[in-house]
């Protein structure tokens, strides 16, 4: 199936929220990026709506519409019924002449093929009585079917889409006529692609609205409203119910929106026995005024239906009805199989999250499957991956953590900006004396600390670094290290025990004044020794010098 919702992978930030809002879990995670699993995915837009980085966007296809209006053939465009709550206050005369100063020949709504639909589904009640008729206005729904209920197809309606059945009434009364869909809804793109010669191309209010903008090009406000115009109730829920004769009186007419409703009712009518029902069946909250480019860019459930009550006719539009084969639509079943795991595979993969018992099963949706066997189905099927459990992370992170603070040789603190403990590890406690962290663990720090250094640092700001300081009251000597981290408003305390390097500094310098004292000692000594040398020799050599002279002078008189 060709890609109608792509990803802009810069801005996938890894969060999961598609899957968790994706009814049919249409949605590949690899390599930290969300991926949409065409063939399973059934264009609801939910992803579209939800992801709050604005990663997945519509395919455009305002250049296609422009290489058809630059052809020869005229080009009409389809207004959705709901564009009068999308465009506040203006009517279709206003947006059939801002459409021509774009190229457009002609607009027209789509309401018109809508009162086609509906009037051949009041037939099939009347003349073919089938046990159950969904309606097939919603190209959502009719790919929900399609891909996950294939059992209901008998009961899916065998109509065109308003869509269809208005571009095949224009190119009825224009031969050689382009026809242009515009709406609030994905699926559409896929449907006129599905089924070629109805709609050439089909553009999102927020193509248009863009478009109209780089153009120059403001709308008018003229509300336009007549007789005519019932079919104009279709985007809202129960809007089809509203325009039907409704006049079986054998048949229970019901309206159900929201894919969840729709899935639910789904598996209900396979389980049989619900009677003669007709069933509107719309993907979207609130049916097309609800649709995806709607709530995002226009989300006002109130105001939206309001507009399109105040806007619709009593009376039906003047339609010439095909005959029922030119409006026909077949739906085949879209397979998607997968193989399934066995129950050893499951639980071989559960094992590797930690999930080794039924109770270790949270299923807290956080990775976005209902639940852990879910999850594990996916992981089989190459959808997803092991890190999409958050609770497994969780734990095996704080693990890791725990296990990292609590083998460190260094004291570690945590206190909050209250100055209470938070948190405490092993070799805090073994520095401080203190038997087990239950005992100071929310407890202001001052009963184990001096509070001083904590509130400076918090107050002013500045870290301590290494400081070395003397625990007293322990008897301990540490380096200290306070850091406040303010986005998490705690002060963690980092505590080296440097008590044998203090005790063996003070040894070394100890010895080392013992040892420059003996010196000093040594040398004095020897002084003494020298001093006493020399005066010993001082006296020796006068004596000589006597002698010398006395000899002298007694050798001189011979």
């Amino acid at each position: 199936m060709t890609e109608f919702l792509k990803l802009k992978k810069s801005n996938c930030k890894n969060c999961y929220k598609c899957i968790r809002n994706c009814p049919v879990k249409s949605i590949r995670f690899s390599a930290g990026q969300a991926h949409i699993v065409s063939n399973e995915c059934v264009l609801c837009g939910q992803c579209f709506v939800i992801c709050p980085q604005n990663a997945k966007e519509i395919v455009n296809d305002v250049e296609k519409v422009k290489v058809l209006l630059a052809g020869e053939q005229p080009v009409y465009a389809s207004l959705a019924p709901s564009f009068i709550a999308n465009y506040d206050g203006i009517g279709i005369e206003a947006m059939e002449r801002a459409l021509k100063k774009l190229g457009f020949a002609g607009a027209e709504e789509t309401a018109i093929g809508a009162t086609i639909v509906k009037k051949e589904y009041d037939r099939i009640l009347a003349e073919e009585k089938p046990e159950i008729l969904i309606s097939s206005c919603c190209h959502s729904v009719n790919l929900l079917i399609q891909k996950y209920f294939p059992s209901a197809l008998p009961y899916l309606a065998n109509v065109a889409s308003p869509m269809q059945a208005h571009c095949l009434d224009i190119k009825r009364r224009v031969p050689n006529a382009k026809t242009v869909f515009i709406g609030p809804c994905v699926a559409k793109k896929e449907e006129a692609a599905r089924y070629p010669g109805a709609t050439d191309a089909v553009l999102t209010f927020e193509e248009l609205t863009n478009w109209m903008q780089e153009e120059n090009i403001h709308l008018e406000q003229e509300p336009a409203r007549g007789e005519q115009g019932k079919a104009r109730f279709f985007p809202t829920t129960g809007g089809i119910l509203k325009t039907m004769e409704c006049a079986q009186k054998e048949y229970a007419y019901l309206a159900i929106d929201g894919m969840d409703n729709c899935i639910a009712a789904l598996k209900d009518i396979e389980q049989g026995g619900m009677g003669r029902c007709f069933i509107e069946m719309s993907a979207c909250a609130g049916s097309c005024v609800g649709g995806p480019v709607m709530e995002k860019y226009h989300r006002s459930p109130v105001r939206d239906y309001a507009a399109v009550s105040r806007y619709a006719g009593k009376e039906d539009f003047t339609v010439e009805m095909p005959e029922s084969q030119r409006i026909e639509k077949r739906h085949m079943p879209l397979y998607k199989s997968e193989r399934l795991p066995s129950e050893a595979e499951i639980a071989a993969i559960l094992r590797r999250i930690g999930k080794t018992k039924p109770e270790h099963e949270l299923n807290c949706g956080c990775c976005g499957y209902n639940t852990c066997r879910e999850k594990a189905i996916a992981v089989f099927q190459g959808k997803a991956d092991m890190t999409m459990c958050l609770p497994f992370l969780k734990d095996k992170a704080e693990s890791f953590s725990d296990t990292i603070i609590n083998n460190t040789p260094n004291g570690i603190i945590v206190i909050n900006e209250e100055m209470e403990v938070q948190q405490i590890n092993k070799a805090a406690l073994n520095i401080m004396n203190i038997r087990s962290a239950s005992d100071v663990l929310g407890e202001q720090v001052v009963r184990i600390l001096d509070p001083t250094p904590f509130l400076d640092v918090k107050q002013y700001g500045h870290e301590i670094r290494d400081r070395r300081t003397y625990l007293a009251e322990y008897k301990r000597y540490v380096e200290e290290t306070i850091i406040y981290d303010r986005e998490y408003h705690v002060l963690m305390c980092i505590m080296r025990d440097v008590t044998r390097e203090e005790i063996d500094r003070e040894k070394k310098e100890a010895l080392s004044r013992q040892t420059v004292e003996t010196a000093d000692k040594v040398v004095d000594k020897q002084m003494r020794i020298v001093q006493e040398i020399a005066s010993l020799l001082g006296e020796t050599a006068a004596e000589t010098k006597i002698a010398l002279t006395q000899l002298k002078e007694s050798i001189d008189h011979e």
